[in-house]
């Protein structure tokens, strides 16, 4: 969401109450949104550098989350993501 002086970045999938506390969350429309903020703001590296490794980790497939059919936790997947952007 986008104003003259203010912008909202957000997912929209909503809160998923019944995976609360199960660390099972997939965490890319939160990433995705992080992206899009930074892209505003104008940190277009920091944002290209996530969207890589995001992309990188998902194109592979070894990490993923039970929604995409895998068994990693949430926290493993984002670990996944912050090795690929220390890259």
């Amino acid at each position: 969401n986008l104003g003259d002086t203010h912008a909202l970045f957000e997912t929209v999938h909503g809160s998923a109450p019944d995976i609360k506390g199960k660390n099972i969350a997939n965490p890319t429309a939160m990433i995705q949104a992080t992206v899009m903020m930074l892209d505003h703001i104008s940190e277009r590296p920091a944002a290209k550098r996530i969207s890589a490794a995001l992309e990188k980790v998902l194109t592979e497939g070894a990490i993923r989350t039970p929604d995409l059919g895998g068994k990693a936790t949430t926290k493993k997947f984002a670990e996944a993501i912050i090795r690929e952007i220390e890259k």
